[in-house]
């Protein structure tokens, strides 16, 4: 079958792809390291393990739409979990199906009459994920619709839980589960709160293994620590900077990790675009950005689709990354961080984009092959034995 220019094989038993949200390999390493996750373990010794590249930003629904489409944000349109239509003048939250540019490999094996099964902890990507699902034979649900805490481990705990249970009572063809980052947006790795987090979810994975599936595990993004060792984030308020260069009114900052989960991260992101008046010279601005400290890399529209294959009609005329250790806001204003009760962790930019690819086959890859997170389903459905 041939979906968004890449041709995948059908099933011929059942293929799971997780996707565990926020899991740099660091937290997987860590958990094995403390004898908590043997499954993980022999996956990594014995099976198949990689580290691949996110497609950027590095958050939340781009990658996710990524991996069940099989291609970049470029040709899937969903460029953040926020952004500004130029239009309206008004940011939008693209969690709605309508905004989607390509089929998914989920939907186009559903119609093919395939049984598909997606559950995914975060109903903000129900309707992505589950469009074009025919759910008179599969399903399409969240767990936290079904009234978890959207802000704790069980959440993706029983996604997982729950895709055990559908592979032991109805297998499905085709099976994609994905996960929350509330723990690791909390814990760093090696935490014994994470670490108790990823033996729970090893427990999970090598209950689904144990029914015969395929499994590919993968993640959307990493996480790093963003604040100082006092606590304080490490923060840019690119906002008011660009307003006391340029004055107020000129420029527009969205911040694509904005979504309705902003209580563990105040919508504080290593990605922001930035949106100028047609006047203003978009590359001399970028090189001011760029220069500021804690700015991994600002640049110009045209050059940041082209370089991190973004849909041109929803990238800002500034694309800009911090670094591994920083964050990008808007204002101090903005950003309500009184719920944050440790020390900020974020994703979005460059120094989250590596993430660890696992399989429960052994599969030959040349080692020369560059993978990306959004290849699972094609190492799950055309390489694993």
């Amino acid at each position: 079958m041939i979906v968004n220019g890449r041709t995948y094989r059908r099933p011929t038993g059942p293929v799971v792809v997780v996707c565990l949200d926020g899991s740099a390999f660091e937290y997987i390493e860590r958990a094995i390291a403390a004898g908590v996750a043997p499954y993980l373990q022999s996956l990594v010794r014995s099976k198949f393990f990689r580290l691949v590249s996110s497609a950027l930003p590095s958050f939340t629904n781009p990658n996710n739409v990524s991996i069940v489409t099989g291609v970049p944000p470029a040709a899937h349109g969903i460029s953040g979990n926020f952004f500004l239509d130029r239009e309206t003048g008004e940011a939008v939250m693209m969690n709605d199906a309508s905004f989607l540019r390509a089929d998914t490999i989920l939907s186009a094996f559903s119609k093919a009459g395939a049984r598909v099964v997606v559950v995914t902890a975060k109903d903000k990507l129900r309707r992505l994920l589950g469009h074009g699902v025919d759910t008179s034979r599969g399903l399409c649900m969240s767990t936290e619709a079904g009234g978890i805490a959207v802000y704790s481990a069980a959440l993706s705990e029983e996604t997982l839980a729950e895709g055990v249970r559908q592979l032991q009572s109805a297998p499905p063809d085709l099976m994609y589960l994905s996960t929350s980052d509330y723990v690791q947006h909390k814990y760093e790795p090696g935490d014994e709160s994470a670490n108790r987090f990823y033996a729970a979810v090893d427990r999970s994975l090598a209950s689904i293994d144990a029914t015969g599936a395929t499994l590919v595990v993968t993640a959307d993004h990493g996480m790093r620590a963003k604040a100082d060792e006092t606590g304080v984030p490490r923060a840019i308020y690119l906002q008011d900077v660009i307003d006391g260069w340029l004055g107020a009114g000129v420029a527009r900052v969205i911040l694509p990790i904005t979504d309705p989960y902003v209580l563990h991260h105040g919508s504080l992101g290593s990605c922001a675009m930035v949106y100028l008046t047609s006047s203003i010279d978009a590359a001399a601005v970028a090189e001011r950005i760029a220069g500021l400290k804690g700015i991994d890399l600002a640049v110009s529209h045209d050059q940041a689709c082209a370089q991190f294959e973004l849909p041109a009609d929803r990238t800002g005329d500034i694309v800009v990354f911090s670094n591994g250790e920083t964050v990008v806001g808007t204002r101090p204003g903005d950003h309500d961080l009184s719920a944050l009760d440790a020390p900020l962790r974020s994703h979005g930019g460059r120094s989250e984009q590596l993430v660890p690819m696992l399989a429960n086959r052994v599969i030959d890859m040349p080692a020369s092959r560059c993978l990306r997170n959004f290849d699972a389903f094609d190492i799950a459905l055309n390489h694993c034995p």
